[in-house]
């Protein structure tokens, strides 16, 4: 069980985190050979120019290419956790107030090793409000968990 709980965190983890721009917004040939263009079909063809060159790679080590890596990445889209798969093993937990998939939760969301028994004490204290009907989907259960997280102190650095 708890292989499965981590093979979820990390394939919902990895498709979260993409960053925006690694090696800066000018990095790789495909920029280069695309430069002022815009649209779909341009940006397709740069980021293909530059994942099966592999230039991005070697401009960020070399220093070449257009590409830095002295800025800090970004994620400009809204974060995704998505506990569609765990669901009950979740509400179960949540009512439990312990959990591999409530933690796995606490991980997905980014919740630090020393705020995570907060976390599940939290989110235990608000099992009506989480859960308010057996027909919630994952989608409301993580809104109301984001919003529970807003309202304390201690996990509103977690809020979205």
């Amino acid at each position: 069980m708890k292989r499965y709980m981590a093979a979820i965190v990390l394939a919902s983890a990895s498709s979260a985190t993409y960053a925006v721009a690694p090696g800066g917004s000018d990095c790789g040939w495909g920029n280069m050979l695309f430069d002022g263009k815009s649209g779909l079909g341009s940006h397709f063809l740069a980021s293909t120019t530059n994942g099966t060159s592999g230039n991005k790679t070697f401009g960020m080590t070399s220093g070449t290419n257009g590409c830095s890596t002295n800025g800090t990445l970004t994620y400009g889209g809204d974060a995704w956790v998505d506990a569609t798969q765990i669901m009950d093993e979740f509400s179960e937990d949540v009512a439990r107030g312990q959990g591999d998939a409530l933690d796995a939760v606490a991980v997905m969301i980014g919740v630090q090793q020393q705020d995570r028994e907060t976390f599940a004490q939290v989110m235990h204290e608000n099992f009506t409000a989480i859960f308010p009907s057996e027909d919630v989907t994952a989608e409301e259960v993580m809104a109301s968990v984001n919003n529970i997280m807003k309202n304390n102190d201690r996990l509103a650095k977690y809020a979205v």
